[in-house]
Order: structure tokens, then sequence, then C-alpha cells
């Protein structure tokens, strides 16, 4: 068992996730006086976004990978002065895969290290799920190939490995995280043959007063723009990659323009030869610790109150789980959870006044994203494109055929059904990465999954897991 190491009378605080919103959640919980313990997969703090080389690469600049290198400063100096105090615990390698009610409180249930066999149990008064979100991917022909990457993942070799998946990259796909991605690979030395986005410009005119409404941002989507100008990057936009070429791994994608309806139109097709496409069509919220504990989903993600609360007594979430928005966003919320708890825990009401600057800066960004989310909305007719010889199910090798003939000749009229007639979604990601491809081939709205566990756990594990819940009761 582990605990912070407060006064034994303090109310103890697990936070799950150490990106921006975790840390932020943890400085401001533990400021307020909860012991906290902060529970995170990853060897360093800092989640995706701030993620960090490791200490043995020597990176000289790692704050030239980085966007809002300030904030991180801040959240890392602040996290370290609640260590050395005695005020926060950050459990590294914590890979957490359960979180489960006791009669009083809670325990968060973890594997250890890179192997993730060894149990670790933390007990806690109450949890704050911090958990982020993951990357969405449609499939198209090609896109098994060795060479295409998600955006993400180009972004996580960079900035965690210094490493550059390819000399000549395609980035494409849709949504923000496109632009860092291009401009991180550019200045890296790649060369980026293109930007290929399939968002429609007039989608942003039309939703002009929300994003008008922050300035910073789209000071920072101009920054992202002139770099990429910098770097000779050329930017087709209301375009989608349409097949990717290969005999070993990835030699070329084709690119083609949309029409105004979404559809591809075939007579604008493009070659462009290159050995990296990095793709991505924007997030997805991390629900699985939530949907365990019992917290209501709404659509994709977490619902919250305006204090960042589920509707599971003792439970609040933040960030990314919550809705995808950003780290400036997640920032916001993860104050506001970590106040909000410190004071429930405590016995006190929460003085809104305490938070009034994250909670006006939330709104505001809330719009913000719902409008960035519209506007970048992948292509309503993306579906016609996947063959139906492309692999949709990676693990379990589905294919998109497969898909098409449960709905229209086995009657499958939800994505529950299509995965019992088809085992896509049954393999090791268990419906991580197909489920939006399957949900969109099937005509099903994506909604989120209900998994038991948040990953694979070894048998042994669950069967001492199953024990000491036999005792406790």
């Amino acid at each position: 068992m582990t605990d912070a190491t407060r006064p034994e009378s303090s109310p103890r605080l697990a936070v799950i996730g150490a990106g921006p919103a975790g840390l932020a959640a943890t400085l401001a919980a533990a400021r307020h006086g909860l012991r906290v313990t902060l529970v995170d997969a990853a060897p360093e703090a800092g989640g995706q976004f701030y993620r960090q080389p490791a200490a043995g690469l020597g990176a000289r600049r790692p704050q030239a990978l980085h966007h809002r290198w300030r904030d991180w400063e801040r959240l890392r100096d602040g996290l370290d002065r609640h260590i050395t105090a005695g005020l926060v615990v950050h459990l590294r390698d914590h890979h957490v895969w359960c979180v489960t009610r006791r009669r009083s409180g809670f325990t968060v249930h973890a594997l250890l290290g890179p192997e993730q066999e060894r149990p670790v149990e933390v007990r806690a008064d109450a949890v704050l799920l911090a958990t982020g979100g993951y990357e969405k991917v449609l499939p198209f022909p090609g896109w098994t190939l060795p060479g295409v990457v998600t955006a993400g993942g180009a972004q996580a070799m960079l900035k965690g490995g210094l490493v550059l998946p390819g000399r000549t990259a395609v980035v494409a796909g849709t949504g923000p995280l496109l632009l860092p991605v291009a401009t991180g690979l550019a200045a890296a030395g790649a060369r980026v043959a293109a930007l290929v986005d399939s968002a429609d410009p007039r989608a942003f005119v039309r939703r002009s007063p929300a994003l008008a409404a922050q300035p910073a941002k789209l000071a920072e989507g101009a920054g992202y723009a002139a770099r990429l100008l910098r770097h000779g990057v050329r930017t087709q936009v209301h375009h989608t990659v349409v097949e990717a070429h290969g005999d070993q791994r990835l030699e070329a994608v084709t690119v083609a323009a949309l029409d105004t309806a979404g559809r591809v139109r075939p007579d604008t097709r493009r070659r462009i030869g290159c050995d990296t496409l990095a793709v991505g069509h924007g997030m997805l919220p991390h629900t699985d610790l939530a949907d365990g504990l019992g917290c209501r989903i709404d659509g994709v993600a977490v619902h919250v109150d305006d204090e960042q609360r589920t509707d599971v007594p003792g439970v609040w979430a933040a960030g990314e789980a919550t809705g995808v928005g950003g780290a400036v966003l997640a920032l916001a919320e993860g104050r506001i959870a970590g106040w909000s708890a410190a004071a429930r825990l405590s016995g006190r009401e929460p003085d809104p006044r305490g938070w009034a600057g994250a909670d006006r800066a939330r709104a505001g960004l809330r719009r913000f994203a719902a409008a960035m989310d519209d506007a970048y909305a992948p292509p309503a007719h993306w579906a016609e494109q996947v063959t139906d010889d492309t692999v949709v199910c990676r693990c379990e090798e589905v294919t998109g055929g497969a898909v098409r003939r449960a709905v229209t000749e086995l009657g499958a009229a939800d994505v529950r059904t299509v995965k019992l007639l088809t085992r896509a979604g049954m393999g090791w990601c268990q419906g991580r990465m197909c489920g939006p491809a399957v949900a969109g081939l099937a005509g099903c709205p994506q909604t989120a999954d209900r998994r038991p566990f948040a990953r694979p756990v070894p048998l042994g594990v669950l069967a001492q897991a199953g024990s000491a819940a036999d005792d406790e009761q």
C-alpha cells in the first residue's frame, strides 16, 4: 500500500495521470490540505503534451520541441517542491488497470514497471481521473504499411526519443495536432512534403465568433503557419489521403481534393513520394477507468459538474477525459478539480471565488474546443474510400468488407453486434484503434466502449485482486 506522507488525519487523494490536468490538480489539492498520491504510467511527469527525452539522450534544448514551456517549468518545479516537502508522492511506471470502491474510499489497482506484471494497490479517500485522450485514426487502403504512423506517435518519437520517423514525411488527416507535428518534424530536419488537412476553411468562417474569442489560440495557430511557411511546407486544405503505396514499406501516398459534400474528387488525385505518413483524425477521451467506476459517460466523454465532479461520489475528472480541448483547458479543469476535492474532502463547502479565473478560462476554452471539433470533423464520406479488402481491425485482421457484410447480410444494427459477428475490436487493443472505423462503416454512432479493465492484466494478478476483495468483504 502507498500513501502520501501528510499527517494521518489529512484526507488522501489519488490523482491518476500526470499530464497537464493531473499536475494542475495535484498542486491545487496539495496546496489546500490534501495528501496526494500521483499515479502515472510514464517514467517522468508531463504526459504526452510535456513528454521529455530520457536523460541519457543528453538533449541540450528540450524546450525547442515544446509549446508553452514556461507552464511546464512551473508545474515541474511545483511538483518537485511538494514531493520534497512530503506533501505529494509521485508513483512512476504505475499502469492503472482498475479502480474499485471499498466500504470507505477507493483502491487504485496498478501494474508496476515496463513488464506490467507486479501488482500494486494505492488506497485513497477519493480519486481524480486525469487519464487524457488517445488518437482517432480512420483506415484507408495501405494504412497498415510500415512507415505509416499516427500523428501523435510521430510526435512522441521526436519528443521522447529525439528520433525522426523518416526522412520525407507527409502529415495528414484533420485536427489541430497536425500543425505542431508538421512544424516539429520540419524543425528537426525532416522534409515535410505536404501537410494534408481535410478540414474545409469555410467551416472556420462559420464558427468565427467562438474562435475570435480566444486570440491567444489564434496567434498560436498563426505561429505554426508561419513556421511551416519558413520551412517551405506545402499545405493542402480540404484534401485527404486516398491511399498509401509500397511493397515492403511506405513509398508514396495519393492525395485528392474533397468536394463540398466531403467526397473525393477523382480528377484531383496526385501522388506524393514519402517514407513516412503521420496521420490522425482528432482525439478521443480515455474513459475506461471512469466507466469501470460507474461514472456517467456523455457520448464519448466523462460527465462532470461545475466542480469537475462525476456523478459517483468521491470521483472527480479533468482534462481530455471530460472532452478533448487541449492543454490550457486541461490546466484550468485540473485546478478547479483539485480545489474542489480539497474542500469537499475537508468537509468545507467550496468557494467558487477561489477558482473564478480558472472558471472563466474554462468556459471560453470549452466553447473554442467545441467550435474546433466541429470545424475539424473528418470528411462526411470517408468510409467510401475504405475498400472491402482494407484491414479495419488490425488485431483480428477484420476487413471493411466483413464489417459491411455484417450489416447488409447478417442484419447487425449496432457496433456490439458487428463485434460479435466479425471479432472486430476483440483483439489486444479492445477496439481502441478500430472502434471509430467500425462504427463509421456500420453506420452506427460512436460511443464509449464498456471495458472491465483499462489494460491487459495477468491472470495471476486478477486472482490476487479477487482474493483481496473477498477478504475485505
